[in-house]
């Protein structure tokens, strides 16, 4: 086995298998960093019906590419500061329609 196939194999050991979530970019305000919101479903242990969860994870984002309203792929990294523990891996798609927000309401902002 050459040293170069030995030393990849062995930092992936190291870092360990990482989460990865999908999500739609609701924020670029921030300087290389992208405000990511998971909606997940779940279903309520006691009354059995399903609710919507949303959580907002804040991602890096080296080179401000995403835009609002795009859907991403992002993994977990090391904390790169307070609030940041989270990077953009790879966009799925451009462009998507975000509930709740219109763009006549981001102009005025």
């Amino acid at each position: 086995m050459s040293e170069a196939n030995h030393q990849t194999s062995a930092t992936t050991d190291e870092r360990g298998s990482r989460r990865s979530i999908t999500g739609t970019v609701t924020s670029t305000k921030m300087d290389k960093t992208a405000v990511v919101t998971v909606i997940r479903r779940v279903r309520d242990r006691r009354f059995h019906k399903f609710i919507t969860r949303r959580v907002k994870y804040k991602a890096h984002d080296e080179k401000n590419a995403a835009k609002v309203g795009d859907v991403v792929e992002i993994i977990e990294a090391r904390p790169m500061s307070r609030s940041k523990r989270w990077r953009i891996l790879r966009t799925l798609s451009h462009n998507a329609e975000i509930p709740g927000a219109s763009p006549e309401s981001e102009g005025e902002a």
